[in-house]
C-alpha cells in the first residue's frame, strides 16, 4: 500500500508545487515508485512543473526519473450533493488504481478551500504545510493577539485538518503526521522573524504538528521550474548552469526538509 502525502495550505503562493516536485524526484531518485495527483486544476502548477520536465526529457535525450501522473478535474454536476459525491468517487478510483502499484503518492492541493481537496487531507498519511514566513500565512492556522503574541483561537485551515484527523480516527486510521514549513525565511535575526517562531512553537504543541526549515525566496527554485528540474537532478541541470553559494545552500535546505520526512537524498 503505498504512503500517501499531501501537500496542502489554503493560501496560494507559499511554495507547494515546488515542495512536492522536489519530494517526488527525492524520492524517485531514491528508486521509489511514485504517483503523482494535482487537484489545482486551474492553476495546474504541478502538472506544468511535469510537462516541462518531459520536454526536457524530449530535447536532451537524457534519462531522468517521472512519476505516473494524474489530474482530478472538479466536477461539473450542478447539484453540490452529488459534485461532491462524484469528486470523491473519482479521487478513491485513482488512488484505488494507484496504490499497489507505488510506494508513494504525493498529492497537489490548491490554495483554496475545496472539498476535493478537504477529501484529500482525509487520506494524508504525511501532511505537508509550506507557509511563508508572515502572520498573513500563519493567520490561516491561527488567530493571534497582536500585543501579546497570546494565541485566541484555531483558524479556518487549522479547523479543517482537525475534523480531517477525527474522519481517519473514525475509519481507524493511523493520525495524520502534519508538518508545516516555513519558507522564504529571512537571513536576518528580524523582530517578526523572532516573533513568528515564538508562536508556531506555541501552536505546534497545541495542534500537534512537527515544524521544519523550507525553501529560501531563491531564483534557482524559479529557474529549475522551466526545465522541470529540481535540485537532486543538478547533474543534469549544470551543462546550462553553473553551481553558485545561493545553489549549495538551496541544496541544504531541501536536505533538511527530506530529513524532516524521513528521506535520504540520493547522493
Amino acid at each position: 500500500m503505498a504512503k500517501i502525502l499531501v501537500i496542502g495550505n489554503e493560501k496560494g503562493g507559499t511554495g507547494k508545487s515546488t515542495t512536492a516536485m522536489h519530494v517526488i524526484v527525492a524520492l524517485l531518485r531514491q528508486g521509489h515508485k511514485v504517483a503523482s495527483i494535482d487537484l489545482d486544476t486551474r492553476q495546474a502548477s504541478l502538472s506544468r512543473y511535469i510537462d516541462n520536465r518531459q520536454d526536457f526529457i524530449k530535447t536532451t535525450g537524457k534519462t531522468i526519473p517521472t512519476p505516473t501522473h494524474t489530474r482530478i478535474h472538479l466536477s461539473e454536476l450542478s447539484n453540490k450533493a452529488d459534485a461532491e459525491k462524484d469528486e470523491t468517487e473519482r479521487f478513491e478510483a485513482v488512488l484505488n488504481e494507484l496504490k499497489d502499484a507505488h510506494d508513494y503518492i504525493v498529492i497537489d492541493c490548491p490554495g483554496s478551500d475545496r472539498f476535493l481537496s478537504n477529501v484529500a487531507h482525509s487520506y494524508a498519511d504525511t501532511l505537508i504545510t509550506p507557509m511563508n514566513d508572515s502572520f498573513i500565512d500563519l493567520d490561516l492556522l491561527a488567530h493571534v493577539n497582536g500585543e501579546t503574541l497570546e494565541i485566541a483561537e484555531p483558524s479556518c485551515y487549522a479547523l479543517m485538518v482537525w475534523e480531517q484527523r477525527k474522519i481517519r480516527a473514525m475509519k481507524k486510521l493511523p493520525p495524520i503526521d502534519w508538518i508545516v514549513m516555513r519558507n522564504r525565511l529571512s537571513t536576518l535575526d528580524a523582530r517578526n522573524k523572532r516573533d513568528i517562531t515564538e508562536v508556531l512553537d506555541k501552536l505546534s504543541k497545541r495542534l500537534s504538528f512537527r515544524l521544519a526549515p523550507g525553501f529560501g525566496e531563491r531564483v534557482v527554485f524559479k529557474e529549475l521550474f522551466l526545465q522541470g528540474l529540481t535540485l537532486s537532478d543538478f547533474k543534469e541541470a549544470n551543462a546550462n548552469m553553473a553551481l553558485t553559494m545561493s545553489h549549495v545552500a538551496a541544496r541544504q535546505e531541501v536536505r533538511q526538509l527530506l530529513s524532516h520526512l524521513g528521506i535520504q537524498e540520493h547522493p
